[in-house]
């Protein structure tokens, strides 16, 4: 059974720039750690705090594998860094999701 990561972001609307560039960064690391990114998603209308991000896996194994990998990577370190010294990311939130299928 694959597992889908929802990831909920709620960030200082004034340093929205600096969590585009976060995200974009993720974009090549996420896949080179084995996740299989579907998306960083920025607020466009409405509320101007809120982000998202979708990552799926084979298994919460292989998410927890993914998790130790993105620890090990110099890139995925050093971006973990620039967000928590930018501190543009106030709140993160996890849920894990499954497909409905029939």
């Amino acid at each position: 059974m694959s597992v889908t990561v929802f990831i909920r972001y709620q960030l200082d609307p004034f340093k929205r720039a600096q969590f585009e560039d976060y995200a974009k960064r993720w974009l090549t690391i996420i896949p080179k750690c084995g996740g299989d990114l579907v998306g960083y998603f920025m607020p466009h209308e409405g509320t101007n705090n809120i982000a998202f991000a979708l990552i799926s896996f084979e298994s919460l194994a292989a998410y927890e594998a993914y998790r130790a990998r993105l620890r090990q990577d110099a890139e995925g370190v050093a971006n973990f860094q620039f967000a928590e010294e930018g501190k543009f990311i106030l709140a993160e939130e996890r849920t894990f999701l499954r497909k409905v299928v029939s």
